[in-house]
């Protein structure tokens, strides 16, 4: 029973045409001198973006700076804070080792091995977020050299794709067929 509903929702989903909106210009055509418009390079918003935000505004896309900025930023503040921790940490194992006293306050008890592994524990995330920073960076790099390519990029308003059922043979047995969907783009 669950079988045949589930085939029966399927064929009536498949059914379902879905296809692009006709847009229709309604201003009137005004004629005016065409100047040829200046080429787009995707090398040079590659370049730009060595300055995080710059190959973006060169592309258009301007709304993209401030959140890069913001995931540098973060980035930045964690491998600055996780750096100082590290440091923290390694200089107060080394004052363990060499006097047998801590200097931190507020980690006298503590013994020589907890300390080390608080120092690797900052250290590893230290070098976690670097890398990190650098995923982000190059993520800006990537994201205005790929955006500079589709920058010319057009879409068809004539773009559809059409879902129907179909019957295909089954290549095992010469006369049986199967239920399957068809699609069809047209652009």
């Amino acid at each position: 029973m669950q079988r045949r509903l589930l085939i029966s929702i399927l064929l009536l989903v498949a059914t379902v045409s879905v296809q692009g909106q006709e847009v229709v210009d309604v201003r009137p055509s005004v004629v005016t001198s065409v100047t040829p418009a200046k080429e787009h390079n995707p090398t040079k918003a590659l370049l730009l973006s060595l300055i995080p935000g710059a190959g973006q505004i060169y592309n258009g896309q301007a709304w993209k700076v401030p959140i890069f900025y913001a995931a540098l930023g973060a980035v930045g503040y964690l491998v600055y804070t996780n750096y100082n921790e590290m440091m923290m940490f390694k200089n107060e194992y080394l004052s363990i080792g060499y006097n047998g006293r801590s200097t931190l306050e507020g980690y006298s008890g503590y013994p020589g091995s907890s300390i080390y592994n608080m120092y690797q524990t900052s250290n590893k995330n230290f070098q976690r977020y670097v890398l990190i920073s650098l995923a982000v960076y190059g993520f800006n790099l990537l994201d205005a050299y790929v955006f500079g390519h589709l920058y010319d990029f057009q879409v068809s308003d004539d773009l559809s794709l059409n879902v129907s059922p179909s019957l295909t043979p089954i290549p095992s047995s010469n006369a049986a067929m199967a239920p399957s969907l068809s699609l069809s783009f047209h652009f």
